[in-house]
């Protein structure tokens, strides 16, 4: 069976407010697509993580630290996801190895190890099951000239080359916590292995849904 992996923002599912809605919804999208797919989700720290590093950070923590940080609040996050959604593992991967042992029709997983962002662990996994495709789903509608939460008159990007990101963004890892749509190490992966890879809005399900069944979606498609 062929794989899918996503990548979806801490943010996305775990903000001030818990949408009981927005998870009833993704219960039954995902319980279509393991019809035809092997699904792999990859859950990010959101603002929990960064709220814990920044502290870390003020009292000089080093950024090993600050890094696993965060690492733990991705599981933790990815812990609750495995409770909610059906048809998925009960126990958090700790390598993409392990993740990619486990039978179960849907994978939840968080982050790995320091230095290594949720963005790139997914990629990491999409290499490694020879995904279909990578879906980045942030809180945003895609790639953007510049940041959209900044920047009223930012433009979205509707297909952008993997060199002009690395151009961009580099493939270097900067920082715990960066809030980025896509960070370097997770580009280089991408752009090694040839992952056919997709950014869109991960809290509107319909373009999640759209972009996995091939369809015509708002986001951004990233020509390798």
């Amino acid at each position: 069976m062929k794989s899918i992996v996503i990548s979806i923002g801490g943010s996305i599912i775990f903000s001030d407010e818990i949408n009981i809605t927005y998870f009833e919804k993704l219960n039954l999208i995902l319980k279509n697509l393991i019809k035809k797919y092997k699904i792999y989700i990859i859950v990010g720290g959101g603002k929990t993580s960064r709220t814990y590093i920044n502290f870390g950070r003020k009292i000089g923590l080093k950024e090993e630290t600050l890094d696993q940080f965060g690492i733990d609040i991705t599981r933790i996050n990815a812990k609750i996801l495995t409770y909610i959604i059906e048809n998925s593992n009960t126990k958090i991967p700790k390598t993409t190895n392990d993740a990619k042992k486990i039978k179960k029709p849907i994978t939840i997983m968080g982050g790995t190890t320091p230095g290594h962002s949720t963005d790139m662990v997914g990629a990491e996994l999409a290499e490694k099951t020879k995904a279909i495709k990578y879906i980045i789903a942030t809180n945003v509608d895609g790639v953007y000239d510049k940041d959209p939460n900044t920047y009223s008159d930012a433009k979205q990007i509707k297909e952008i080359k993997i060199d002009d990101l690395i151009e961009k963004f580099g493939t270097n890892w900067d920082q715990a916590g960066k809030n980025i749509v896509i960070d370097g190490p997770a580009l280089k992966i991408i752009k090694k292995a040839k992952i056919p890879t997709l950014v869109l809005n991960g809290k509107k399900l319909i373009q999640l849904e759209r972009a996995i069944n091939n369809q015509i979606f708002n986001g951004t498609i990233i020509k390798i």
